[in-house]
Parts: structure tokens; sequence; C-alpha cells
């Protein structure tokens, strides 16, 4: 098969009658990939470990949906304190845009799950089955045989084993590594939504390891469309050294640059791009095409760097200047969104306590007494236990009220949430109209007083002595 020319005009994965090109990287040694495999290593190893570390006697990242709480590296957030959840995510998404202001995509090639996955999971699996980049495009010419079929059966077993197993941790975020691992061992049908869940998210994983791959970050991922936009002649970049290399030629053509045009960087590379025709939409920024370019400088005895992190400003014969308007714009944000996020989430109190006018009609009459009733609903956030006691605003109301329901205190352990109702009566002669109401709860330890205000309605005295029996 004759090797496919990268250019600008097309994907180097598309074929000229639209089909697939699939790509088959050569592997490749050197300083950078040593650094993203550990990294990557450190990353899985996170993923993994997330669930068991317990903070508090929770998991340091467990999305109980169940219960409806977060925790969050010892934090709980209740479902009402849901909405501190916009800070993590785009403070995440911010913070993607401020690094790649200084860096280019460094996410994409080295934390991306979708490349940590691909790269130093299921293509090391693959080059331990099927071989080299070379014996797996042979192996893709060869005509279906029995050594072939037992290569097949092999490596996509041990893919859809490994799309397991990333499934199955994924749901341990939402439901706990011991929850997880009973219901592992009951029915199916016992859990069948967690079970579905884990069989289709199983099925999407293997089938984007497997087959679609790079495609996910050409075609559906929109970061590398609008990185143009967060991108200028400072940033950080993998990036071709045109002056020093250009025009390519052999090592003994006195007029070449330092480019030999051995085609390395385009064997080596993920997407199959050519590095030397600049930036591209398929660049991941993993820096392949700097080791191998750097194992060929050293074979012909020339400067490594060739191909290298730079920005233009310094292949041009500059400077990268890290302090520049865009960076100094984007700290200041950062630094905002944070100070913001800090106070947001240091707001947020161990207890929750909410009332609200319960169903049915706003107040009732008798012959006594005019009531409305409420119902108080009592969460303790945190990891101990907390003594929730009431009290109402009755020194400030004019006529004598009297309460039933929750009254005095109620003790909840951590993470219980409790309903209770509360009643609230004045006598129909002392009744003079609706007015506020403050429900006052103190919770202990720590001194805290939640106030929540409600409205005592009633009929107005004027049509409350006409229905005076």
């Amino acid at each position: 098969m004759k090797p496919k020319t990268p250019n600008l005009d097309t994907v180097t994965t598309i074929n000229e009658d639209g089909s697939r090109f699939f790509i088959h990287p050569a592997d490749v040694k050197g300083k950078w990939m040593r650094w993203r495999r550990l990294t990557a290593l450190v990353l899985i190893g996170i993923y993994i470990l997330l669930p068991w570390i317990p903070i508090n006697g929770y998991p340091a990242v467990f999305l109980d949906v169940m219960e409806r709480r977060f925790h969050l590296f010892g934090f709980t957030l209740a479902a009402q304190d849901a909405w501190l959840l916009f800070f993590f995510v785009s403070g995440l998404a911010f913070l993607l845009f401020y690094v790649t202001a200084f860096l280019g995509r460094v996410w994409c090639g080295w934390a991306c799950p979708q490349t940590v996955f691909l790269e130093h999971v299921y293509r090391r699996v693959e080059r331990w089955i099927d071989g080299d980049a070379t014996a797996r495009k042979r192996l893709d010419r060869t005509p279906m045989n029995p050594a072939k079929m037992r290569k097949r059966i092999l490596k996509h077993g041990i893919f859809l084993l490994l799309s397991a197993v990333i499934a199955h941790i994924f749901l341990s975020y939402f439901i706990s590594i011991p929850q997880l691992w009973e219901w592992m061992r009951l029915s199916p049908l016992e859990h069948w939504q967690a079970f579905l869940f884990v069989l289709i998210s199983t099925a999407l994983l293997y089938l984007n390891f497997a087959f679609f791959r790079e495609q996910l970050c050409i075609i559906i991922c929109p970061y590398g469309r609008f990185q143009s936009a967060l991108l200028d002649d400072h940033t950080k970049n993998v990036a071709y050294d045109y002056t020093r290399g250009e025009p390519p030629g052999p090592v003994k053509d006195p007029e070449a640059g330092d480019c030999i045009d051995c085609h390395r960087c385009i064997q080596v590379c993920p997407t199959g791009i050519d590095i030397r025709q600049g930036i591209q939409l398929e660049c991941i920024g993993c820096a392949a095409c700097i080791d191998a370019c750097d194992e060929i400088m050293d074979k012909v005895k020339r400067p490594r760097g060739l191909i290298r992190y730079a920005s233009d400003a310094e292949l041009e014969g500059g400077r990268t200047r890290w302090i520049r308007p865009r960076t100094i714009l984007y700290t200041a944000l950062l630094l905002l969104g944070a100070g913001v996020a800090g106070f947001a989430f240091t707001s947020v109190e161990k207890a929750t306590v909410t009332a609200t006018r319960m169903p049915g009609s706003p107040f009732y009459v008798t012959e006594d007494y005019v009531r409305n009733q409420y119902q108080v609903r009592l969460i303790n956030k945190a990891g101990e236990d907390l003594t929730f006691t009431l009290a109402t605003n009755r020194e400030e109301i004019p006529f004598p009220i009297e309460t039933s329901g929750f009254a005095g205190s109620a003790t909840l352990s951590p993470m219980e949430e409790r309903n209770t109702t509360f009643v609230v009566q004045v006598s129909r002669d002392a009744y003079e109209g609706a007015f506020p109401l403050k429900i006052l709860v103190e919770v202990e330890p720590g001194g805290v007083e939640i106030v929540e205000e409600v409205e005592f309605l009633g009929p107005t005295p004027e049509m409350l002595r006409r229905q005076q029996p």
C-alpha cells in the first residue's frame, strides 16, 4: 500500500473516495514519551484510586445520586448546593483555555482521557499482540486466516475487558465501590438501570478505542476547531523550525536544510499529519514527532530541536513573551473566578433548613383558632451528629401564638435528612390578620442559627368576625 501523503486540504484519515484511512502510528522512544507515559500512569492511577480513598468517611470523589449528595475531597454538597458545581465545571474549562494560551494543546496530548487511554493502554495492547506499525499494516492487508483470527479475538477480547473495567470504575463514582461490588454479585435484573448504563458505556468505550479513535478528536471534539482563537504568536506549541529545516534534502546535499525528509515525524503521528505544514486542527500536541525527529538528528549528527516546543515568535528569531495582554487578562479572570468560587464554597453551611407551606388549604379556621401548617426539612451535611433546635420570633409578634408538631430539638446523624410538620396557630380573639413569621433553627455543635421566613396567612379580621359562630 502506498504511504499516504498528508496535506492541508483534507484530513489524513479520509481517503479521496470518502472512506476511512486507518492510522497505525509507529512507536517512538525519547524524553517526551517517557514523561507522557509517566503522566498517563499517574492519571490512570488517580482515576482508579479516587473512589477508594476515604476522606471524612466518604470516597474522595463520590457523586451520590441516590442520596443526592456530592462529596468532593472532604467537602460535601447537598442537592440544594448543586449550583456550586457550576464553579467546578466552568473553572476547569477556563483553566483549559488559560493553559492553552501558554502551552497550546498540551491538555490534548498529555492529559485528555481519550489520549491517555488510547495511546497508553489500548495501543500498548495492540502493539503487544499485532506487532509494530509495519506488522500491523501488513496484518490489515492479510486475508483472514487462523493466525489473524486468533490475534483479532485476543485483541478485541482484551479491549472489551478494558472497556468494561473503565465503565465499572466510572459507575463507582456514583454508587461507591462497596455498592458496586454488591450489585455485581446480584442478578442484572436487580439493578437493571445500572447494568444498562455499564453495558452501553462499555460498548461506547470499546467502539471508540477499538475503531473510532482519532476521529473523536477530529470530528467530535470542538477544542481543535477554536484553538486558533486561543493561540497567538507567543504560545508554545509543537512546532517545526522552518528556517533551519528547509529545504529538505539528503544529508550530503550542501544546499539542503537539516530536514532529511525521512517522514519519521509523519509515521509516529497519532493523527497522521505532517507537522512541517504548521499547526493544524488534527495536531494534539503529543510531542511524538519531537522524539522521532531528535532520534533522527542524533543519527545524522545534527543538533536536536528541529521539531520542538516553540512559539512563532521564537521560530522567527525573537523571544517568547509569557506576560502579555492576553495572559494578563486570563490571569485576572482566573483569580476573580477563584475568589468568587472560594467565597461561595466557604459560605456553605454544614446544615440546611427549609420551611414550606403544607399542600392543601393555605390556612384553617376552627371555632377557636386560625392555623397554618408548614413542612420543615432538616438536612445534616456534616460528618458528625447535629442537633437542631427550633424556635420562633414570638416576642416580635404583638399577640400570642401556639406551636406544635416539631418543637424542641432533633438530632440527625451525618447526611441524614428529615421532614417534619410544624403547626402554628393563633386564637381567633387575638388574631389581627396575616403577619410575617420567622422559624429560627439553632444547630449544635457550632452555634449556627438558620432563619427561615414564612407568612402566616388567614382571613381578614372582618371576615373572621362575620364567620364568628
